[in-house]
This record gives C-alpha cells, sequence and structure tokens, in this order.
C-alpha cells in the first residue's frame, strides 16, 4: 500500500510554509484564502479598516460569509491597529514519527535442492503463498558414518510445527534412543515424537505437521509416521510401503476419534475431524490435541542387499502417484547405473505430480539405503 507523508524536510511541511500557513491573514492561493476564512475572524473594532462594500444593515457573519461566496480577501490596510492573535507556535516534529510502518518483505521459498551423502531432497511449493513443507537430514549420528536420521514434514495451518519439528525431532528421538537402547527403540521413537509435539505446545502457536521419519542404525531401518506422508521402499524394484497413512477415514482411527469423543464427516468429498482437519495425527494442532495424537506407527526391519532406496515424501507426492510408479521413476536413475543420480529422480517425481494436477507443496528425499550399509 503506498501513502503519502509530510515529513519536517518536504516543501510542504518547511517553516516558511507553516507560518505562511497559520500566522498571514494575506496569502496568494485561493484555496489557502478560503481556508483562512474558514477559521473565526478576528474581532472587529471601531479602528479596523475593510475592504468590504458599505452595508451597514449586513451582520458580521453575514459579511464573512458574502466574502467568502465572492472569493474576496480579508486583509487590514496598512492603516489597521487590529490586535492580532498571539503566533502559532507549531514545532517541528521528527519526520520519523511520521514514518508508517510498511510490512515486511517477505521471501517466498519456492524451491529447496540438497544433494548429501546418501541421499537427495527436492522440496517444490504449491500454490500457497508460501512453503510449508520442511525436511531433516543427520548423517553421521555420534560420529557413526552407518547412523542416520532423516524426515519430511507437511505443515498445515502455517510452517511453524513443520519448522519445529525438523530441527528438534532428531534430538528428541536420539535422546531416548540413548536411555531405551536398541531394546525398545520403538518405544523410544514414540517418545521422540510425543516430546516434540510437547514442546511445540508449549510455544502457543497455531498450526499443525504430518511427519515421516527414518532412522537407520546397526544396519536395521526403522520408518515412523504421524499423519499422511509417506515412505515407500524400493524392494528389488517393487514398491513396499512402509506406512500407511493417518487420515479420519481409515477405520480404526475412525474408531479411535469417536470413542474420544468426537466426529468425523464429510466435507466436499474429504472425510474431516470435528468438519476440520484431513489427518489424524500429527505434531501441533492444539485445537483438536484431543482427537489428533502425536503417537507414530513404527515399523523396523533389516536392511538387505535387495533393499535399494527409500523414498520420503509429503501427499502433494503421493495424491498424484502411486508408490510403483514412484519406484519406476527413481530405480532407472540410481540402480544398476555407474553414477547414480538421486536428486534428479527427486526432481522427475514432484515434476510429475505436478503435471498430473498436484497444486500441493511436494517434498520428495530419496535415501540410498546401501550407502548405510557396512
Amino acid at each position: 500500500m503506498q501513502c503519502a507523508v509530510a515529513v519536517a524536510s518536504s516543501p510542504v511541511f518547511s517553516p516558511s510554509r507553516v507560518s505562511s500557513v497559520f500566522c498571514k491573514s494575506s496569502v496568494s492561493s485561493p484555496d489557502l484564502r478560503k481556508l483562512n476564512l474558514l477559521r473565526s475572524p478576528p474581532p472587529l473594532t471601531p479602528s479596523s479598516s475593510l475592504s468590504l462594500p458599505a452595508s451597514p444593515r449586513l451582520h458580521k457573519q453575514e459579511i464573512v460569509h458574502k466574502e467568502f461566496q465572492e472569493g474576496l480577501s480579508v486583509a487590514p490596510t496598512t492603516a489597521s491597529k487590529r490586535k492580532r492573535p498571539a503566533k502559532l507556535s507549531i514545532p517541528m516534529v521528527p519526520a520519523c514519527c511520521f514514518a508508517v510502518d510498511s510490512p515486511a518483505r517477505v521471501e517466498r521459498l519456492d524451491e529447496v535442492e540438497v544433494e548429501g551423502e546418501g541421499y537427495s531432497v527436492y522440496c517444490k511449493r504449491g500454490r500457497r503463498a508460501a512453503m510449508e513443507d520442511r525436511y531433516s537430514a543427520d548423517v553421521d549420528l555420534g560420529g557413526d558414518s552407518k547412523q542416520a536420521f532423516f524426515g519430511v514434514f507437511d505443515g498445515h495451518g502455517g510452517a511453524k510445527a513443520a519448522d519445529f519439528a525438523a530441527k528438534n525431532i532428531t534430538k528428541n528421538v536420539m535422546a531416548e534412543v540413548t536411555k531405551k537402547g536398541d531394546e525398545g527403540i520403538e518405544v523410544a521413537i514414540k517418545n521422540g515424537y510425543l516430546a516434540t509435539d510437547a514442546e511445540f505446545l508449549k510455544e502457543d502457536v497455531s498450526g499443525g505437521s504430518c511427519c515421516v521419519t527414518a532412522l537407520i542404525r546397526e544396519g536395521e531401518l526403522h520408518v515412523s509416521n504421524a499423519g499422511d506422508c509417506r515412505a515407500v521402499m524400493s524392494r528389488g524394484g517393487i514398491a513396499e510401503a512402509l506406512t500407511s497413512d493417518h487420515r479420519p477415514s481409515r477405520e480404526d482411527e475412525m474408531d479411535r476419534i469417536q470413542t474420544l469423543g468426537g466426529y468425523v464427516d464429510r466435507c466436499r468429498g474429504v472425510w474431516r475431524i470435528q468438519g476440520s482437519l484431513a489427518v489424524s495425527r500429527g505434531i501441533g494442532d492444539r485445537n483438536l490435541k484431543q482427537w489428533v495424537t502425536a503417537e507414530p506407527e513404527t515399523k523396523s526391519l533389516k536392511i538387505k542387499p535387495e533393499c535399494e532406496f527409500l523414498i520420503l515424501a509429503s501427499d502433494g507426492l503421493w495424491d498424484k502417484v502411486t508408490n510403483q510408479e514412484a519406484v519406476d521413476v527413481v530405480r532407472p536413475l540410481c540402480i544398476g547405473v555407474d553414477k547414480p543420480e538421486p536428486f534428479s529422480a527427486c526432481k522427475n517425481l514432484a515434476r510429475l505430480a505436478i503435471r498430473r494436477g498436484s497444486t500441493d507443496d511436494i517434498s520428495v528425499m530419496v535415501i540410498q539405503l546401501g550407502h548405510f550399509l557396512s
């Protein structure tokens, strides 16, 4: 929004103009002359000499009105002895007091392109004003090059929950893994998710985030999710979904919500909790926290040679591309080639979803599982 501001140094608000507008009774501009006439006229004295048509029957208010109509000037002669009102003293205010704070320019993040050791990421903003997807990639955990933690986070109602989860979930999960050890790793991951959720709720901000994460540790893969981000693995070229989307339409999720006193209904073809949220698990969502849990579901497996790569992606991809299609796009660029191109595979998947009409944010991560085998 543009606005014009009069500042102390401008010609419109200079000391000379201030004096001429408010102190002198004779001005050159007809508009300013009219402005003077609108003010209460000074008291008339017998010695006042006005250049007005003689008319003893006119009341002085009528004279002023007539002068305004005719555009006449009320100016005393040089012989006038009329006492003028005291000169107005208008302090010069610093220009900064007139400044209007303009909204900060919002940087729109349209794309994210990352190529790391054993993984690649591509994120593409959809039609929202700002991208709400985030990702995390932590390799060499504890100084072990074969230990890593990855995640894709799909925010809703803003990016704050996704951003918070991406920055905090790794340390929370790994802190619990250190305490529980390998025997209780699924419980450790669950506690890490719940701790992240509790910390975010203390921030007292709105919004939520779906999550899908992968912990690679001692040759094992532990994949967890809360929401509709999904993990799909290629096992010898065959797509294997390692997570199940948490949506209110899922029978067990609907039963859980209704048992807790909530309801699920269909709104414009989409099943929603309390007529609002289209996912049933995730970080945040304080207004629906009674029914939206951050507790993840986790699947663990031993990484074998036929376990080729893992795709973690937000629903911006999965709503338009099937599990097997995704594997078929990635595999020719990553398996059986001299120079794997996982980043190109990520980008090709996002482009395929966009061509098919996806307008959501799309985040795709491809993890080369063989890189983490001893």
